[in-house]
This record gives structure tokens, C-alpha cells and sequence, in this order.
């Protein structure tokens, strides 16, 4: 087994994730969403500070929160933070624009991608990242439960409340790259246009079928988008012209034209055989690229899955299971403290080739919080084993299911 000696550090290693955001990013996003004039005696850093250590800590309220932060005040007065009062953090994830969080999210995830541009290029990848030399991008949504009693702004169903963060991954470097946190009463589709403006020409968007917007793929294809979704079930269409099928899964690989208010619009069908819970079934899938093989299609939808294990790794090791606040402003700010906290993470993971999981990267970081460690000489040196493991997810072994890749598998 290897001995872990740390590395002794001048500072704990909350204040070492406060200052890979620059104090200068802080005061200015502060000044343009009038944060600042709101800071009277509980600081803007105070306050992200706060939230930065009930994402790492996994705190269970409010008071825990406070009371953690007020035992640790002299340690957080040597770097400038002020410990919160329950109605002071209270307030301010009120009464504070979560705009503020939304900003800073998105510009430090800038500033890490042009200190390392090796962290934005992200992976080459094999086989299919590799294949495609452009971006290729994963959209979808996850809901967010709230408490029912007391959200009466994000009432989901009759006796629910949820959120809905609706989020474009970029698939090489893992990160997002486009995010909208709202209520999730709202169809997917309706947020398409809005998750897809900035895809440049040439690149890769797939997506399941809610999002499934004609205009919007229309849209895509007129700015010479790619795209690869679901076929809905009630698609009505007339086939143009068959194509050889070329592998053994494939059953149908076609032009189509849609008839309906979309009549004329012409896209490619593809069906193929799926294996889902040990049963093979046949899913259709659709693309406006003509050239690509069927099995590319098949292939490109199966990435959708990497969305999948990115919600995964937020949603369980991140605090997005329980809120610090009842209010919209206060649940955005915590989902946005949440996305900046596993960009950090995924930073340092990158800078010091972490081999473990991001469970296990985050696991490390919360249990050495108030420690004075060198993080990164910890990160480097820490583990039993060599060789590089799952920072990213373990995709070879979490297709969704039936999406294994095709030439591993046959139809029985």
C-alpha cells in the first residue's frame, strides 16, 4: 500500500478552492448585479463561501450551515470570511440576485478553460470522440424535487414541487456548456431554441424526443447543425428511398418526407434493434445528415448517455437533494453553487491526474476541508492503485440500456 504523506499548506483547503476564483471576478459580477450594495456586515465572499462549504460538506440545514461556519470562525477570519447568522444566509439566498451565482458559474468555467486549455479540449476519446473531429454536444433536463408545502412557485402535479435544470453538455471536455434552471411545469421542447442558439455550424447536437421540435430542427438545419434524436411514435411520413442496411441490427435505413404541417421536410430514418432489459426491441431514430452510416446514428445517440452519468455525479455527490431556502432566488443559487463546485473539483482533478472517480475525488476534498493540506500534492499522491479509472464515468460499463456498442452484440 502507499503511504500518503501531505504536503503542510498556509492555508485549509476551503480557502484553496476559493482562490481558484479570482477576488477581482467576484467584486465585479458583484457591482453588475447589485449583490454588493445588499452586503452590509455578511460579505459577497462570506456568503459564496457559505454555500461553497454546504455543497462540499453536504450540510443537512440552515442551522448546520451556521453553526459549522461560527466553530471554524478563526479560521475563516485569517482569508476574510464572516460566519452567517441562520436569517443573514437566509436573507441573502433571498434577497441576493441568484444571477449573481449564475454569472460567476460561468465565468470562472471561462477562466479555468483558458489557464489549461488541455481542461476545455477535454478528451480525445476513442472510437466515436475520435471518429468525429468536431464538437458533439448532449442535451437534456433533469427534475429536481422540491417540498411540496412550501414551493407554491414551482408546483409540479398535484401534490409536488419541482425544478427542472435543463442543460447542453459538451461530450469531449465533459462540462457544460449551457444551462437554464426554471420550474418544471414547462415541456422540454419549449426550451430547445433557447439550449441550442450557440451551437456553431458543423458541430453535433443529439437529444431524446422531448425536446423534438420540427421548427427547431428545421431551425438546425438551416445553420448546417447536426442533430440526432427519437423518432415520436406518431410521426407521420412518407419514405423516399431505402437504403441498404449494412449491419445486422439495422432493420430500416431510410429518406423520409414528413407529411402534416411540416409536409416536404425531409430527415433519415434509421430503426434498429436495441437490447432493453434483456429484450430486443426496435427504436427509431432520426438525423438530417444523409451520409453518415446507420450505425454512426445508432452510435451518436448512444453518447447521450455520458448526460445521463454527468446528472448522476451532481445530483448524488453534490447537495441537490435538500434546500437551504423555499424560494426560486435560493434554489438557483444553490444549483449554481452546485455546478461551480464540480467544475472546481473537475479542475484539480485535471491538474493533477486524479485516477478515481469523482465520488472519490469529492469524498477526499469534504474530509479534508478544514485541514492545512496541500490539495493538489494530495490528489496527486493519493490511492492504492495506478492507472487512470472514472473521473468521467464509467461509459464503457453505463450505455443506456441496449446501447452497447453494436459490433459486441447480434440479435438472438
Amino acid at each position: 500500500m502507499n503511504k500518503i504523506t501531505p504536503t503542510r499548506a498556509n492555508v485549509v483547503v476551503l480557502k484553496q478552492m476559493l482562490n481558484l476564483i479570482p477576488r477581482g471576478m467576484i467584486n465585479r459580477h458583484a457591482l453588475e448585479t447589485g449583490v454588493e450594495a445588499k452586503a452590509r456586515s455578511f460579505s459577497v465572499v462570506s456568503h459564496l463561501s457559505a454555500m461553497l462549504f454546504a455543497q462540499l460538506s453536504h450540510t443537512i440545514g440552515l442551522n448546520d450551515v451556521c453553526d459549522w461556519l461560527r466553530l471554524k470562525s478563526g479560521v475563516l477570519a485569517r482569508f476574510g470570511v464572516t460566519p452567517p447568522s441562520r436569517n443573514g444566509l437566509s436573507n441573502a439566498n433571498k434577497e441576493r440576485s441568484a444571477e449573481f451565482a449564475e454569472k460567476l458559474f460561468w465565468s470562472v468555467l471561462g477562466h479555468l478553460q483558458h489557464a489549461s486549455p488541455d481542461f476545455a479540449a477535454g478528451r480525445k476519446g476513442k472510437g466515436l470522440l475520435r471518429r468525429f473531429k468536431v464538437r458533439i454536444h448532449a442535451v437534456d433536463s433533469t427534475v429536481i424535487q422540491l417540498a411540496a408545502n412550501c414551493m407554491d412557485w414551482a408546483k409540479h402535479r398535484r401534490r409536488k414541487a419541482a425544478a427542472k435544470m435543463h442543460l447542453r453538455l459538451d461530450l469531449h471536455s465533459f462540462l457544460p456548456s449551457f444551462a437554464i434552471v426554471d420550474t418544471a411545469g414547462q415541456h422540454d421542447n419549449k426550451r430547445a431554441r433557447e439550449i441550442c442558439a450557440t451551437i456553431l455550424s458543423g458541430e453535433i447536437v443529439v437529444f431524446d424526443k422531448a425536446y423534438v421540435d420540427f421548427d427547431h430542427l428545421l431551425d438546425l438545419d438551416q445553420r448546417d447543425v447536426w442533430w440526432v434524436t427519437r423518432a415520436k411514435e406518431n410521426m407521420k411520413f412518407r419514405v423516399v428511398k431505402n437504403h441498404p442496411k449494412g449491419h445486422e441490427n439495422i432493420i430500416k435505413d431510410q429518406i423520409i418526407a414528413l407529411q402534416g404541417r411540416h409536409k416536404g421536410m425531409k430527415l433519415r430514418r434509421v430503426e434498429a434493434w436495441v437490447e432493453v432489459d434483456e429484450e430486443w426491441r426496435a427504436m427509431v431514430f432520426m438525423t438530417n445528415n444523409m451520409e453518415w452510416s446507420p450505425r454512426s446514428v445508432c452510435d451518436l445517440y448512444r453518447r447521450r448517455w455520458d448526460i445521463e452519468v454527468f446528472f448522476k455525479q451532481v445530483k448524488q455527490s453534490l447537495k441537490l437533494g435538500s434546500f437551504l431556502g423555499h424560494s426560486a432566488n435560493a434554489v438557483r443559487w444553490q444549483v449554481y453553487t452546485a455546478l461551480l463546485v464540480y467544475v472546481l473539483l473537475r479542475f484539480m482533478a485535471h491538474l493533477t491526474g486524479w485516477g478515481h472517480s469523482f465520488t472519490r475525488l469529492f469524498a477526499v476534498t469534504r474530509s479534508a476541508l478544514w485541514e492545512r493540506i496541500d490539495l493538489m500534492a494530495l490528489l496527486k499522491s493519493y490511492g492504492t492503485a495506478s492507472g487512470r479509472f472514472k473521473v468521467i464515468g464509467a461509459l464503457n460499463t453505463a450505455w443506456l440500456p441496449g446501447f452497447a456498442p453494436i459490433q459486441t452484440v447480434g440479435r438472438q
